[in-house]
């Protein structure tokens, strides 16, 4: 095989890669008690540790950034202890392992704050629904974060990727996509602040800058990753006419902190690739390093866009659900399962560790 074949080996900031598949974050609603992960999270991960690099679900870096009933944390003992048996699973299996690290802003509902408002850049309410109380709920009302509140916020970050490092993580992607805090501070939309970190460009880009630049000070630019969604409409956002100028900016500056990688949500994230116009490339062409492709993926398309030198790896979300050996699957052909929908949020064994090999089904 060559070194631009999507099975070869890969060099992502000194770590070696087993291949080019990336399990991209999947959120499904399983912490125990205390928002911890549990043992049947450690079994999932190492069951799909084939992949290059997994970044795992998104994981709350406070009290205040959680948005969904039964997501875990990465700020308490118990979390860091929990997500050690994950991360120890995964290297016993000589997998790779990022935390990504999520703040959701306004995308909650009170029920999770004890009747506390969620936080926003605005007080702007999404248009959009959270998992909360064991189904689907209208997002609550937010409140503006006070000037003096956003330090704290980058603070929960840093500490949330030195504990990530405490847990055994090989690195940290912060969560700057999908309609969640950082992502609503760089919309229009979403962020009408006449402050340092909202009107312009730069400044709306601010905070995702100063998160991301404290996070590789604390444990390298070379183990931090950021995820970014330009024309995604995810969680009520609602991308501007040309979102060009903003995240050429936001890219450009990110590149200049020698982070590991930016991880690309190409078109509407779950939905169509050419959602709105976009040049991709454009981006891919202002960053030195590492470029992560998502949504809407397959062998085809990845292989025509590694052949073209545009996308360095490739993260694959659905897919994985049902497919723990996804990488040996696409690797010799083999058809895909489909996911079990009523299975996706919340609940046990079924439909998170009990999808079978495809060696193992062929024998059933």
């Amino acid at each position: 095989m060559t070194d631009t074949d999507l099975f070869s080996p890969y060099d992502l900031g000194g770590l070696t890669l087993a291949n080019r598949i990336v399990m991209a974050p999947l959120t499904r609603n399983r912490a125990a008690a205390g928002l911890v992960p549990n043992d049947l999270a450690a079994d999932y991960y190492s069951q799909r540790a084939s992949a290059g690099l997994i970044i795992t679900e998104a994981t709350q870096v406070s009290k205040q950034a959680q948005g969904y009933q039964d997501t875990p944390g990465l700020y308490t003992p118990d979390q860091i202890a929990g997500w050690h048996k994950v991360t120890d699973a995964v290297h016993a299996k000589e997998g790779r392992i990022f935390a990504q690290l999520w703040h959701v802003g306004r995308v909650s509902h009170v029920d999770l704050h004890g009747g506390e408002a969620p936080v926003a850049p605005s007080a702007i309410r999404a248009e959009t629904k959270t998992f909360v109380n064991n189904g689907f709920a209208d997002v609550s009302q937010p409140r503006s974060l006070d000037l003096e509140e956003i330090p704290g916020i980058v603070e929960d970050f840093r500490r949330a990727a030195a504990n990530a490092i405490e847990a055994g993580f090989d690195g940290v992607e912060v969560h700057g996509a999908n309609g969640y805090l950082l992502d609503q501070f760089l919309r229009e939309t979403a962020n009408v602040r006449t402050d340092a970190y909202g009107g312009s460009i730069e400044n709306r880009a601010r905070l995702l800058i100063e998160v991301t630049a404290a996070v590789a000070s604390e444990i390298g630019a070379q183990r931090t990753g950021v995820r970014l969604s330009p024309v995604s409409p995810a969680s009520g956002i609602v991308p501007a006419s040309d979102e060009q100028p903003q995240f050429n900016h936001l890219v450009e500056a990110l590149d200049g902190l020698g982070i590991a990688y930016i991880h690309v949500v190409e078109g509407a994230t779950g939905g169509p690739r050419d959602a709105r116009p976009f040049d991709f490339d454009a981006l891919r062409k202002k960053f030195r390093n590492t470029y992560i492709a998502n949504n809407g993926y397959d062998l085809e398309l990845a292989s025509s866009r590694l052949a073209e030198g545009k996308v360095d790896l490739f993260a694959f979300g659905r897919p994985f659900i049902a497919n723990p050996d996804l990488v040996e699957r696409l690797k010799n052909d083999v058809a895909l399962a489909q996911l079990d929908p009523a299975t996706l949020y919340g609940g046990g064994a079924k439909g998170y560790t009990d999808y079978p090999a495809a060696a193992v089904a062929a024998e059933v």
